[in-house]
C-alpha cells in the first residue's frame, strides 16, 4: 500500500522543535515497560457472556506481540501492508496492533457493527491484505459473513478468525508455537519497525459525506494527544484503565490500548458494556479512569446506586461524544464519587479539549473543555473572519495530533497552508476560551457515542420503492444523546411504515444501529425555492412535537 500523509512533513520542524512530537513509537514504549517493569499485570480481558478473563504481564505482552508478529510475516505481511481487525474489546486485538507495529504493518480497526456494505468499502479502499475477525459475536457469525465477501476483495489474501477451530484460526496462525524463537525472527522483528512518522494506523470515520474517509496517523500525531491528555487526567504508571468503549473507535484505540503502555499502567478490557459486570470489574481491579459516552456514565450511576455497589477506586469518567446533562453529572458525583469530565474530539485528531480537574462541576455540562497543549482553536465565520467570545461560527483545529490526511483523498483533507482543520463542526469560545460545540454542518447523527452515516441512509431509503423524498434527522434521547428519525413522503398511492423501513435497510447489509428508530410521514418536505430539504425545520417541528 502507498500510503500518503501529505499533512505531516510540512509540521514537523515546528512540532519536534515545540517538543510536542517525541519521536518515540508504540514500540519503544512497550520495550521499555519490559525493561521497567516486565512482570506487572499490563491486560486484563473479560468477555462479558463467558465470563472468561485473560490476562498478561507487560514480558507476556510483548512475547505475545512478538509470536503474532512473525506469524504475520509468515502470512506475506510486509511494510506498509494493512491488517483490518474487526474484533470486540479482546486481547487479541491489543496484540493485533503491537504485532503490526513490530514489523511496519498498518492497522485498520473496524467496528464490530460493520456488515457487508461497509466493510466492502473499507476493506477494498485500504486493500486490506489480512483481515481478523471473531468466529462470532453477540449471535452474529462472522466469519461466514467475510468468507462470502472475499472472492470481491482481490487484495484480501488471508482471513483470521478468533475462535476458529480450522486451519484459519487465530490460534493455528498467529499465537499458537512460539514463533519468536525462530531462528529468523529477530530480523523480522526489527527489520521494519516504523518510524514516529509512517503511517501506523488507518481508521475509518462513519462516512458523513456518502463514503467514509480513511484517516491515517503516525505514533507522532497519536502520541501528541494522548501525553498532554493523560497529564490533564493527572495519570501515571499506578492507574487502571477500565475501557468499555470499542477499540476500534479512537476512544478506545488511544485511550484504551496506546496509553496505559505509554504510562506503564494497567488496562482492563470489556467487550460488552453490562453495568453490573463493568462496576464488579472496576471493584475487583481497581480501576481509577475510564472513557466513554454519555449512555456508559448513566447506567454506570444507575445500576450503583441500585445495586449499592460503590466503585469508590473510580477517581476520574470522562465523558465525550454528546453533551452531558447537568442532573447525570451531579447524580454521577452523588453516587459514584467520581469527577466527571467533558470532552470533544474527533477521528482525525483525539481528544482535543477538555475540561481540568479542578474546574467547577459545571463546566462539564456547560462546556466541552479548553484546549490541551498543542491544540489551538478558531471560531471563523463564513468568510473565515475570526469571531469574537461568544459568538457561534465554524470551528477550526490546529493540533500536533491532527491526522495525516485521508488515505487517497488528499482533496478532502480540509487543512489550508497554515495547518487550520475544518472540524465541520460549530461552536462558539467562552472569554476563557472554554469551547461549547453548538451544531454540527456535517450532516450526522451521534447515537450513543456512534456516528450514523445519514446521506448513506438517506441515499438508500430513496431505493425503496414507496419513497418518494426522505430525511434523516436527529431527535433528543435522554440516554443516547440522540437517535434517528425518517422523514418521508410516500409516492403517490403508496404506504410505509417503520417495520418496511428497517427491513429494506437490512435487506442493504445496513448495520443496526445506524437504522432510523422512528418514523414520519409528511404529505410535502418543509424546502428551499430551489427544492433543498430544509431539516432545521424539520428538526424545530420534532423538537416542538408539531411535525
Amino acid at each position: 500500500m502507498e500510503f500518503d500523509p501529505v499533512l505531516i512533513a510540512p509540521r514537523r520542524a515546528q512540532s519536534v522543535a515545540q517538543g510536542f512530537w517525541h519521536d518515540r513509537t508504540i514500540n519503544d514504549e512497550l520495550d521499555a515497560c519490559v525493561a521497567s517493569c516486565p512482570d506487572k499485570l499490563a491486560l486484563t480481558a473479560m468477555r462479558a457472556e463467558s465470563g472468561a478473563t485473560t490476562r498478561f504481564t507487560y514480558r507476556e505482552l510483548a512475547a505475545m506481540a512478538d509470536r503474532v508478529a512473525v506469524g504475520l510475516a509468515r502470512l506475506g505481511v510486509g511494510r506498509n501492508d494493512v491488517v483490518a481487525c474487526q474484533l470486540p474489546n479482546w486481547w487479541q486485538f491489543t496484540i493485533t496492533y503491537l504485532a503490526c507495529s513490530r514489523i511496519g504493518a498498518v492497522m485498520n480497526p473496524l467496528m464490530h457493527i460493520f456488515r457487508e456494505r461497509e466493510l466492502s468499502f473499507m476493506l477494498k479502499h485500504g486493500e486490506a491484505k489480512v483481515l481478523i475477525v471473531p468466529k462470532a459475536f453477540r449471535g452474529f457469525d462472522f466469519e461466514q459473513m467475510v468468507t462470502a465477501l472475499q472472492p470481491s476483495l482481490p487484495e484480501l489474501k488471508h482471513i483470521v478468525v478468533v475462535d476458529g477451530s480450522g486451519a484459519n484460526s487465530f490460534d493455528a496462525l498467529l499465537s499458537g508455537p512460539a514463533r519468536e524463537d525462530a531462528a529468523d525472527a529477530q530480523d523480522i522483528l526489527t527489520r521494519h519497525r516504523p518510524g514516529p512518522d509512517d503511517v501506523t494506523q488507518l481508521i475509518y470515520t462513519s462516512g458523513t459525506t456518502g463514503e467514509p474517509k480513511g484517516v491515517m496517523h503516525t505514533a507522532n500525531t497519536t502520541m501528541a494527544n494522548i501525553i498532554p491528555y493523560a497529564q490533564r487526567l493527572r495519570l501515571g504508571a499506578d492507574d487502571v484503565v477500565l475501557m468499555a468503549s470499542p477499540m476500534a473507535h479512537q476512544t478506545g484505540f488511544m485511550y484504551g490500548l496506546m496509553m496505559p503502555i505509554m504510562l506503564r499502567a494497567s488496562a482492563v478490557l470489556l467487550d460488552i458494556w453490562e453495568p453490573l459486570k463493568g462496576i464488579d470489574l472496576i471493584r475487583d481491579q481497581g480501576a481509577t479512569f475510564t472513557m466513554a459516552s454519555t449512555p456508559f456514565l448513566t447506567d454506570l450511576a444507575r445500576n450503583v446506586a441500585e445495586s449499592g455497589k460503590a466503585v469508590p477506586t473510580l477517581r476520574t469518567f470522562l465523558c465525550a461524544g454528546a453533551p452531558i446533562p447537568g442532573a447525570l453529572v451531579e447524580q454521577a458525583r452523588r453516587v459514584l464519587g467520581t469527577k466527571i469530565v467533558s470532552a470533544w474530539g474527533m477521528t482525525e485528531n483525539g481528544a482535543v479539549t477538555l475540561i481540568k480537574l479542578d474546574d467547577d462541576d459545571e463546566r462539564a455540562f456547560n462546556t466541552d473543555g479548553c484546549p490541551l497543549p498543542g491544540v489551538e482553536l478558531k471560531v471563523v465565520d463564513e468568510d473565515g473572519n475570526a469571531l469574537p467570545a461568544g459568538q457561534p461560527g465554524k470551528l477550526l483545529v490546529r493540533a500536533c495530533s491532527n491526522f495525516g490526511g485521508y488515505l487517497k483523498r488528499p482533496q478532502l483533507n480540509a487543512t489550508d497552508a497554515d495547518g487550520w482543520f475544518d472540524t465541520g463542526d460549530l461552536a462558539q469560545l467562552d472569554a476563557q476560551g472554554y469551547v461549547r460545540i453548538t451544531g454540527r454542518s456535517k450532516d450526522v447523527i451521534i447515537r450513543g457515542g456512534e456516528n450514523i452515516p445519514v446521506v448513506e441512509i438517506e441515499y438508500l431509503l430513496y431505493r425503496h420503492p414507496a419513497i418518494a423524498m426522505a430525511a434523516i434527522v436527529a431527535y433528543p434521547d435522554e440516554r443516547l444523546g440522540e437517535r434517528a428519525c425518517a422523514v418521508v413522503v410516500p409516492k403517490p398511492g403508496q404506504s410505509i411504515d417503520l417495520p418496511s423501513i428497517v427491513e429494506f435497510l437490512k435487506s442493504q447489509k445496513v448495520a443496526v444501529q445506524y437504522m432510523p428508530e422512528r418514523l414520519i410521514v409528511r404529505d410535502a418536505m418543509p424546502s428551499t425555492p430551489t427544492g433543498k430539504i430544509q431539516k432545521f425545520k424539520l428538526r424545530d417541528m420534532l423538537r416542538d412535537g408539531t411535525v
